[in-house]
C-alpha cells in the first residue's frame, strides 16, 4: 500500500507536451512583481526624459487659459474653441509617456512566460466563488509568499525613501530659498530622481520573485509516473500497436525490395544465409548499387525471385557478407569493393554474352579482393 502511494506522488518534471496543454490552457509562470517594476521603471524613465518637455507643454497650456480676456470667458463659442484646443494640446503633450508606459504594460508581462491567450480562462467559473477554495489559496504556500512578497516591498520601499529623504534633505530645504519657476523645475527634477531610485528597489523583489514563480510553476505541473506512461501510450500508441506498424511497415518494405531484384544484374550468396542483388547502369549510375539484401528466410526469398526471373546467382561467401553488412539498402557499394564487384559484373556480361553467341564459357570468380577492414568473416 506504502508503494502504491508512492508512485502517485507527483515527481516527475513536465512532459513537454503537458507544458504544451498548460500554455493552451493559459497557465503559464507569470511575476506581478517583474509586471509591477517593468511599468514603473517605464514610468519614471519616461518622466526623466519626456518630463521637462511635458512641463513646458502643460505650462503653455495653463497659460494660453489663464491670458484669456474676460470677454471671451463668457463667450460659449470662444470658450468651446479654447477647451478642444486645449484638450488636443494636453493629449499630445501627454500622449509620448503615456505610450510609454502602454508598451512596458505589455511587454513586461510577456518577459516571463511569454504570450498566451486562452478563451476559456474568459468564462463564468462557479469553483473561484468557494469561500473554502478561497481560504485555501490564502493559507497556501503561495498565500504565505504573496504576504511575504508584500512586506518584503513595503520594508523595502520605506526604507529607499526614508534613505532618499534623509540623502536629500538639504536640497528639498533650499527649494523653499528659490525663485518660483526654478523651486519649481528643481523640484520636477527630484521627484523623477526619487521615483526612478524607489522604483529601481523593486528589482530586489523581481529578482526573488521570478525564480519562486518559475519554481512554483514546474511544481504544479509535476506529473505521477502513472502518467507520464499513459502519455507516452497514447502519444506513442501501445506497444502491441506499435509493433504491428512496424511489422506492416517491414512487410511494405520487404515487398518493395523483391520488386527490385529482377531488375538486379547479380544475386551474390552466402550461399544460404546471405544474399545481396546489385544493379549498374553506366548511364545513369557511378557506381554498382544494392537494390537488395536479406538474410535467411529473405534471402531464399531473393534466389528464389530471382530463378523466377533468370536473374544470375553467385555463391562467393565473402563477397556476400561484406556488401550485406557494409552496404545500405539503395546506396552504391563501398569503394574498396569496386574490385571484386567489377569481376562478379564481368563475369555477368560475359556469361549473357556466352548465352547469345556461344564460344568459350566464363570462369566464375572464385576469390575476389576484398579489404580487410571489409570483411566479415563467420
Amino acid at each position: 500500500m506504502a508503494e502504491q502511494d508512492t508512485s502517485q506522488e507527483r515527481t516527475e518534471q513536465a512532459t513537454p507536451r503537458r507544458l504544451q496543454q498548460a500554455r493552451e490552457k493559459g497557465q503559464v509562470p507569470r511575476s506581478r512583481e517583474l509586471s509591477t517594476m517593468g511599468v514603473l521603471l517605464a514610468a519614471a524613465g519616461g518622466l526623466l526624459v519626456l518630463g521637462p518637455g511635458m512641463l513646458h507643454a502643460l505650462t503653455d497650456i495653463m497659460r494660453r487659459g489663464f491670458h484669456l480676456a474676460p470677454a471671451q470667458n463668457t463667450d460659449a463659442a470662444t470658450v468651446t474653441i479654447v477647451f478642444k484646443e486645449v484638450l488636443v494640446a494636453g493629449v499630445l503633450a501627454i500622449a509620448p509617456f503615456l505610450l510609454v508606459v502602454l508598451l512596458a504594460a505589455v511587454l513586461a508581462p510577456l518577459s516571463l512566460g511569454g504570450w498566451s491567450f486562452a478563451p476559456n480562462n474568459l468564462a463564468f467559473q462557479w469553483e473561484k466563488l468557494d469561500p473554502v477554495r478561497g481560504l485555501k489559496r490564502v493559507f497556501s504556500v503561495r498565500g504565505l509568499m504573496e504576504l511575504a512578497k508584500a512586506l518584503s516591498k513595503f520594508v523595502v520601499v520605506a526604507g529607499v525613501a526614508v534613505l532618499l529623504l534623509w540623502h536629500q534633505l538639504d536640497a528639498l530645504m533650499a527649494l523653499g530659498r528659490e525663485p518660483l519657476e526654478p523651486a519649481l523645475g528643481d523640484a520636477a527634477w527630484l521627484v523623477a530622481r526619487s521615483f526612478v531610485l524607489l522604483c529601481a528597489a523593486l528589482v530586489i523583489i523581481a529578482a526573488v520573485d521570478v525564480p519562486f514563480q518559475l519554481w512554483h510553476h514546474a511544481r504544479q505541473l509535476r506529473m505521477t509516473r502513472q502518467e507520464v506512461k499513459d502519455e507516452f501510450k497514447e502519444t506513442e500508441g501501445k506497444p502491441e500497436v506499435r509493433q504491428r506498424i512496424r511489422s506492416l511497415q517491414r512487410e511494405v518494405a520487404q515487398r518493395r525490395m523483391m520488386e527490385e531484384v529482377p531488375k538486379a544484374d547479380v544475386i551474390v550468396t552466402n550461399p544460404s544465409h546471405f544474399s545481396v542483388a546489385l544493379r549498374y547502369d553506366p548511364e545513369t549510375m557511378t557506381a554498382p548499387k544494392l537494390v537488395a539484401k536479406g538474410a535467411d528466410l529473405v534471402a531464399l526469398r531473393i534466389r528464389e525471385v530471382a530463378r523466377q526471373h533468370g536473374v544470375p546467382t553467385l555463391s562467393i561467401a565473402p563477397l556476400a557478407r561484406s556488401i550485406y553488412f557494409s552496404t545500405r539498402l539503395d546506396a552504391e557499394v563501398p569503394v574498396g569493393l569496386y574490385v571484386a564487384v567489377a569481376q562478379v559484373l564481368a563475369y555477368v556480361y560475359q556469361l549473357r554474352r556466352y548465352r547469345e553467341r556461344g564460344g568459350e564459357a566464363p570462369v566464375v570468380p572464385a576469390d575476389p579482393p576484398i579489404p580487410e577492414d571489409l570483411r566479415r568473416d563467420p
